[in-house]
């Protein structure tokens, strides 16, 4: 019949179609924005967690010069676009009992910050292998004149413990210290408190870690029988500082427990397929960064991430983990020295 407009489909109204097809279009476009504008407001605001010092502009030409290394032929041959020449990372444990969850953690009253434990990280060619080399806190050393935020600079001290670099100095001082000590151009620096390295363990489900005897420290309020434990972010920090429930109560024997934590966190982030859990590494970064202070050439969260996958082929089984060789000071039951010439010996073989 003339006029006619049948129920199907093909006749329905031509404007009433295009305006549902107009509302489906924006409300998918105002999804996508949306989408967009969370996922840059989420990156903008762990970019702006992350602290740094410029230790370039600090330090100046005044430091050891910057190695020249070659990638392997495996490396080279790979089309990964990933850097993989050598590193070397300056990263130091703060004692630092500002804001109210170091103080509970830390414990005590202390007031300002030392490098609580300091590890220099050298990670050869290809990315493949790595050697963290342990520095005692109690080493009494020569510590550098450093730049101080102020003007001016610090004296040079003799027979300075090396954690009074950071007290006075900074993390500016405590690298020139270390490089000073080694011979060797740190090319990154990273500092975590302990709130965030408590924070970063939990993120990542917490860690495994095997004592081999038992651990009883009031002070760090451990309690640990020998044998293999599931730890938290709480424990394992209260691990990280255990010293008078093992060996001879120093910073000596805790170095090994230091040592054991790294390889357990490095098993823990290759069990959570990290890198390949977008969700999973949010929650990483975001228990993480607010505790970070880092050089600037990693101070973004594009640059820490980075540098994480260039280290994704790295396993705990080739990581080689040891300790500066010292001796007792001389002039101090309770400090130690740099053994010589091992201690020259193991710098040199990094350099």
């Amino acid at each position: 019949m003339t006029g006619h407009v049948e129920s199907g489909g093909a006749g329905r109204p031509k404007g009433r179609r295009s305006t549902v097809l107009k509302i489906a279009g924006l409300t998918a476009a105002g999804l996508l924005v949306l989408g967009a504008g969370a996922a840059g407001l989420a990156y903008w605001h762990l970019d702006n967690n992350i602290k740094s010092v410029d230790i370039n502009q600090a330090l100046g030409d005044d430091r050891p010069a910057k190695a020249v290394t070659t990638p392997s032929a495996s490396a080279s041959a790979s089309a990964s676009p990933l850097p993989s020449g050598s590193l070397n990372i300056l990263v130091l444990g703060s004692d630092s009992r500002s804001g109210k969850e170091n103080k509970r953690l830390g414990g005590g009253s202390s007031s300002g910050a030392r490098s609580d434990t300091a590890m220099v990280v050298h990670i050869d060619a290809g990315r493949k292998k790595a050697t963290v080399v342990s520095i005692p806190r109690d080493t009494l050393v020569t510590r550098p004149s450093c730049p101080l935020k102020s003007g001016g600079s610090t004296a040079v001290a003799y027979n300075a413990m090396f954690n009074s670099a950071y007290s006075v100095g900074g993390p500016v001082c405590a690298v020139k210290t270390v490089e000073s000590i080694t011979g060797i151009r740190m090319d990154h620096y990273v500092e975590i408190d302990f709130s965030g390295f408590a924070k970063l363990v939990n993120a990542l489900g917490g860690v495994t870690v095997t004592t081999d005897e038992d651990i009883d420290d009031d002070d760090s309020h451990l309690h640990l029988a020998a044998g293999t434990h599931h730890l938290n972010g709480k424990q394992a920090l209260a691990l990280a500082r255990t010293r008078h429930g093992i060996g001879d109560g120093s910073d000596l024997g805790r170095i090994g427990l230091q040592q054991k934590l790294v390889k357990a966190l490095l098993d823990q982030i290759a069990s959570t397929s990290l890198f390949t859990s977008p969700a999973k590494l949010y929650d990483v970064a975001d228990a993480v960064t607010g505790s970070l202070t880092t050089d600037t050439g990693l101070d973004s969260l594009s640059e820490l991430v980075g540098l994480g996958e260039s280290l994704r082929g790295l396993s705990s089984a080739h990581v080689t983990t040891v300790m500066m060789p010292v001796v007792t000071a001389p002039s101090d039951p309770n400090r130690v020295v740099a053994k010589e010439p091992a201690a020259g010996q193991l710098w040199k073989s990094l350099r």
